[in-house]
């Protein structure tokens, strides 16, 4: 099974640390935070790794190489500009391959286990099945669109009296998902989910354990912490 990091984004919130960092470069616990994913992916006997960039792209290949020192391989898809998270998949599915694949944010901190989005990608067929979320209960800063989870597993949009969930940036996707989504164009991935979510096509879980969105340096030096207790 492969796994896709995306690593494209700008980082406009951590600024000035992404002014001459990649933010998927910024450091917790002693390590970027790239390298807990790709290591975590690694140890899951997950080794092929795309890797999308467009922000001091260079500096990310710099820094990762092809992924041998960490037990993988890494292939990199860049982006003249950040093509959101959709186009950047899309653009990348001539590395990905025909078989169902993990997506991870490579700005989260996390510790959810890797095994479960091999369990949920080997899940996917490809028609009635074509992504698999990870959610987390409602953070309490701004996140993105509110989603629910049903007692059949299936996500959709977060309605009156549902409980709210965030997407964790953490899922499995079949290929099929993309298809209609044009290579080396910029394109959200919220419009294609609600998309399939109305066809029942979306499953997800809610994960236990830590999940973090490193998105301004506050969330980073909480990442800090909580990292540098894994290496303590």
């Amino acid at each position: 099974m492969k796994a896709m990091i995306l690593a494209a984004g700008r980082g406009e919130r951590m600024r000035p640390l992404t002014d001459h960092t990649p933010k998927p470069l910024l450091r917790a616990g002693g390590k970027p935070l790239i390298q807990w994913h790709i290591e975590r992916l690694a140890r899951a006997g997950v080794r092929e790794l795309v890797v999308n960039h467009a922000w001091l792209g260079a500096r990310i290949e710099q820094a990762l190489g092809d992924g041998g020192r960490f037990g993988a391989s890494i292939r990199y898809s860049p982006e003249a500009s950040a093509l959101e998270t959709a186009g950047g998949i899309a653009t990348a599915l001539p590395l990905l391959g025909e078989a169902p694949f993990i997506v991870i944010n490579g700005d989260v901190l996390t510790d959810f286990p890797v095994a479960r989005l091999i369990e949920a990608a080997a899940a996917l067929d490809g028609e009635t099945r074509l992504a698999h979320l990870v959610l987390t209960a409602k953070a309490g800063y701004p996140t993105g669109r509110d989603l629910t989870l049903r007692t059949d597993g299936r996500v959709e949009p977060c309605g009156d009296g549902d409980a709210p969930y965030t997407f964790c940036g953490l899922a499995a996707y079949h290929p099929a998902f993309f298809r209609d989504v044009a290579a080396g164009a910029a394109s959200p991935l919220l419009p294609w989910l609600l998309q399939a979510m109305a066809r029942g096509q979306v499953s997800g879980e809610v994960q236990a354990g830590v999940w973090l969105d490193v998105g301004t340096p506050e969330r980073l030096a909480e990442a800090d912490a909580i990292a540098a207790g894994w290496t303590a």
